[in-house]
C-alpha cells in the first residue's frame, strides 16, 4: 500500500472472509463480502483502506492449503461501486494520480493470479471498478434484479483504470467493449441490464434475487467439479483494427476531440489487442494518471456533486414543513405537453389527475395517449398490468373546471400567450380553494404578472418542465413577488415526488435554461445574418461537445417556438437580444428547420431554405464565432447572477447540465467559461475560485 495515497474521511469498504462448503461437496470456498457498513443508499466503493482491507483478506486466503475457489459478492443489492473519489479533485502531483492507479491494479490483479478459480457473485450495482473487480475474476454470475452495471469513467472525463480497458475486449471483444466503456459513458452514463451482461458474456450465468447466491454457488459447485464448462470464445482479432476505426470515425462525427478521455479509451481497447495483461495494466496506469492531473475530471466532480448534492436541496428553499398535502392534482390543458404532465402526476403521486380542455375530442385525444403510453410500460415490464389498470383509472377529463374543485394543486400547459394565462387563473381562482396552488408550466413569461389581479397571488408559482417531461430531470420553480413560503415548499415537495431536481429560480424572464439557450441562439443566428456560413458556425462549436448542435437544436425546439422566445426576450432586454428576420422569414414559410437529412442520417442545409435567407457581407471565422458566442455566455450569466435570478453560479451549472445536457466534463457552463478566458474578458474575474471544478495551481 502506498503511504502517499489518502482519503479524507473516506468511509471504508471492509472485505469480510468466511468459509463454506460448496453444494455437492465440490470443496471448500473462501467467501469475501465487501460491505462498508450503510445500507444500499451509500453503495461500497474503494478508497485506500477499503484497497488495503481487500488486500488483507486475499493476504489471510492465501495461507488456506484447503481451499478449492474464492468467491466475492457484496452487501445486499450493491456490489461496488467503484474508486472513492472523495478528494482526488486535490490532487496536485501526478506520482500521486500514479500511485491511485497502480493501488488498484496491485489489488484488484490478484483475483485473476490465484492458484484456484475466483468467483464474483454480483449481487446488485456494480459500476466502474465494482465491475472491473468482478471482471478480474475467472468467473461471474450476476442477480436478475441488479439495478447498475456499467463502466462510467469516460462521463466523468477518466478512463477505466483498474484492468477495464484490457479485460473487457480481451473477455467480450472491443466492439462490445467500446459499447459500455464509451457509448454507454458518454450516452449520460448509461447502464446495463443484466441481460445485456449475460448476452454480451460480461456475465456467465444469471439468477433471480430471492436466492441468488445460493443458485450462485451451486452453479459455481457444477463448474469446479466439471458439470458445467464456461465457453470462452477468442474475439476475432483479425477484425479488431476495423472495428476500433469505425468508432473512432463516430466518434470524431460526434465530439470532435473536445475532452480527452474517449479517445484515449479507445486507444486502450485498440491496444488491447496485442499487449499482455502487464503491458495493458501499465497502459491504463500512465493514462489515468494523466487524466487525474486533467481540467476534465475536475469539472465533471463539481457537476457530479452538483447533481448528487445540490440538486436534493435547492438553494433558498422553505422550512419542508410548510408544505400541504396534494390529495388530487388538475391540468389544464389535454395537448402533448398536457398530457405527459398528467402521465408523470398519476405514475409518481399516484393520486387522481384530472385534464380540461375546450371540447371533448381534445380531451379524448389526451386520455388516449396516457392510457397508451401506460400500456407500453406494462408491456415492457415496466409495470405490472393491476399498476397498469390502477393508473388509467387515476386519469380523467373534462369540459368544465369545476372538476378541479376539490384539487390542491392546478398546473396549466397552455399556450404562451399572457392574456390567455391571467384568464385562467382568473377562474380557477372562483373554483378552487384559497390555499390550492396555482402552477404555470410557462418558458419565458412573467409568474407575477399573471398572479398580480388574483385575490390570493402567494399561490401562484413556475413549474417549468423541460420537454421530454418523462426524461429531463430538471424542473424550474420560480417564486413571483407574492409567492409565499407554503406555495414554494408544497411545488418543492411535489417535485421531489415527481422524482425531478427542483432549482429555486427567481420570476425573470426565461428563469435559466432558455434565457441562456435564447442568448447562445441569437448570437448563432446573427452571425448568419451576418453571413457567416452555417457551416462555420457548426465548426465554432465543436469543442464545446454541446449535445446537438445549434441547428439541430433549433429543429427540436422549432423554428414557431424560437421565434417566440426571441421576441419575448427582445422585449425583455433589447440591448441584447433580437428577432432574426431570416428566423421569422423562415415561421412564415412554414419550415420546420435548417436542415433535411438524406438516406444514410446525414444533414445538408435545405435548399429552400438558403433560398428565403437574406445574409450581409461580414462572415466571421469559426473562432471569431466561438469566442463571441461564449463572451454572450459570460456576460448573460453574470447578469443572472446580479439581478439574483438564483443563489449562486453552481445553480446557473446544474441548470445546464439537467435542463440543456451540457456535458459534465464542461462543468456546466461558468467552470468552461472560466477555463476558456470568458470570464475574465467579460466581467474582469470567474465565477468560480481558481481550482474549482480546474486543476489546482
Amino acid at each position: 500500500m502506498s503511504a502517499n495515497v489518502e482519503v479524507v474521511d473516506e468511509v471504508i469498504t471492509s472485505a469480510k472472509v468466511r468459509l463454506l462448503e460448496l453444494p455437492l461437496h465440490a470443496g471448500r470456498m473462501a467467501l469475501i463480502t465487501l460491505d462498508n457498513g450503510h445500507d444500499h443508499t451509500r453503495p461500497s466503493t474503494f478508497g485506500p483502506a477499503g484497497l488495503a482491507s481487500l488486500d488483507a483478506a486475499l493476504d489471510q486466503i492465501s495461507g488456506m492449503n484447503d481451499i478449492a475457489a474464492v468467491g466475492i459478492t457484496g452487501k445486499p443489492f450493491v456490489f461496488a461501486v467503484g474508486a472513492d473519489l472523495s478528494g482526488i479533485d486535490r490532487v496536485t502531483d501526478i506520482r500521486v494520480a500514479r500511485a491511485v492507479t497502480e493501488l488498484g491494479h496491485a489489488v484488484f490483479r490478484r483475483f485473476g493470479e490465484l492458484d484456484v478459480p475466483t468467483f464474483a457473485f454480483v449481487n446488485g450495482a456494480a459500476m466502474g471498478g465494482g465491475l472491473e473487480l468482478a471482471l478480474h475474476c475467472t468467473y461471474r454470475t450476476v442477480s436478475a434484479g441488479a439495478a447498475a452495471l456499467s463502466l462510467p469513467e469516460v462521463f466523468l472525463g477518466l478512463i477505466p483504470g483498474w484492468g477495464g480497458t484490457w479485460l473487457l475486449p480481451n473477455l467480450v471483444g472491443p466492439s462490445a467493449a467500446i459499447e459500455v466503456i464509451i457509448t454507454n459513458s458518454m450516452a449520460q452514463n448509461r447502464q446495463l441490464k443484466p441481460k445485456q451482461a449475460l448476452s454480451m458474456g460480461i456475465a456467465d450465468a444469471m439468477f433471480e434475487p430471492a436466492e441468488f447466491l445460493a443458485q450462485s454457488l451451486h452453479w459455481a459447485a457444477q463448474v469446479m467439479r466439471g458439470d458445467l464448462v464456461v465457453p470462452r470464445p477468442q474475439p476475432d482479432r483479425g477484425s479488431w483494427a476495423d472495428v476500433v476505426a469505425g468508432a473512432r470515425a463516430a466518434l470524431t462525427a460526434r465530439l470532435h476531440e473536445c475532452t480527452p478521455a474517449p479517445w484515449i479509451a479507445l486507444d486502450l481497447i485498440a491496444g488491447a489487442a496485442t499487449r499482455s495483461r502487464d503491458e495493458g495494466f501499465i497502459a491504463e496506469d500512465e493514462a489515468l494518471s494523466t487524466l487525474i492531473m486533467g481540467d476534465d475530471l475536475r469539472a465533471s466532480l463539481y457537476a457530479f456533486n452538483l447533481v448528487q448534492k445540490r440538486a436534493r436541496k435547492p438553494a433558498g428553499a422553505p422550512d419542508s414543513a410548510l408544505a400541504r398535502p396534494v390529495t388530487k392534482v388538475g391540468i389544464v390543458g389535454a395537448g402533448l405537453m398536457a398530457s405527459q404532465l398528467a402521465l408523470l402526476f398519476a405514475r409518481r403521486l399516484e393520486v387522481p389527475v384530472v385534464m380540461t380542455d375546450l371540447d371533448q375530442a381534445r380531451i379524448d385525444k389526451g386520455l388516449a395517449y396516457v392510457v397508451n403510453e401506460i400500456d407500453t410500460l406494462a408491456g415492457k415490464g415496466r409495470m405490472s398490468a393491476d399498476k397498469a389498470s390502477r393508473l388509467k383509472a387515476l386519469v380523467s377529463g373534462s369540459t368544465d373546471k369545476a372538476a378541479f374543485a376539490d384539487a390542491e394543486f392546478v398546473i396549466e400547459a397552455v399556450f404562451e400567450e399572457l392574456a390567455l394565462k391571467q384568464r385562467i387563473f382568473a377562474e380557477l381562482e372562483g373554483i378552487v380553494s384559497p390555499t390550492c396552488i396555482l402552477a404555470t408550466n410557462t418558458s419565458s413569461l412573467s409568474v407575477t404578472a399573471m398572479a398580480q389581479d388574483l385575490q390570493h397571488p402567494e399561490r401562484v408559482i413556475g413549474f417549468h418542465f423541460f420537454n421530454p417531461v418523462a426524461v429531463m430531470p430538471l424542473l424550474e420553480v420560480a417564486r413571483g413577488a407574492a409567492t409565499d413560503d407554503a406555495t414554494l415548499a408544497t411545488a418543492l415537495a411535489v417535485g421531489k415526488q415527481l422524482k425531478k431536481n427542483c432549482v429555486i429560480v427567481k420570476d425573470a424572464p426565461a428563469f435559466v435554461v432558455n434565457r441562456l439557450l435564447a442568448r447562445f441562439l441569437g448570437e448563432i443566428t446573427a452571425c448568419v445574418d451576418e453571413g457567416t456560413s452555417f457551416a462555420t458556425v457548426e465548426e465554432a462549436l465543436h469543442p464545446l461537445g454541446l449535445p446537438l448542435s445549434p441547428f439541430v437544436l433549433l429543429q427540436l425546439v422549432g423554428p414557431a417556438v424560437a421565434l417566440h422566445v426571441a421576441e419575448t426576450m427582445a422585449a425583455a432586454f433589447p440591448d441584447r437580444y433580437s428577432v432574426s428576420p431570416n428566423l421569422r422569414r423562415l415561421v412564415q414559410a412554414g419550415k420546420t428547420g435548417i436542415y433535411v437529412w438524406d438516406a444514410q442520417g446525414q444533414p445538408s442545409v435545405d435548399p429552400e431554405v438558403l433560398a428565403l435567407y437574406e445574409v450581409a457581407g461580414s462572415p466571421s471565422t469559426a473562432e471569431q464565432v466561438r469566442t463571441r458566442i461564449l463572451d454572450a455566455l459570460a456576460d448573460e450569466s453574470s447578469r443572472m447572477l446580479d439581478e439574483q435570478v438564483v443563489a449562486a453560479a453552481d445553480d446557473i451549472d446544474l441548470c445546464m447540465i439537467l435542463g440543456a445536457g451540457w456535458p459534465f466534463w464542461m462543468g456546466g457552463v461558468t467552470p468552461y467559461l472560466d477555463r476558456t478566458g470568458a470570464s475574465e474578458r467579460v466581467r474582469g474575474r470567474r465565477f468560480q475560485p481558481a481550482g474549482v471544478a480546474s486543476t489546482p495551481g
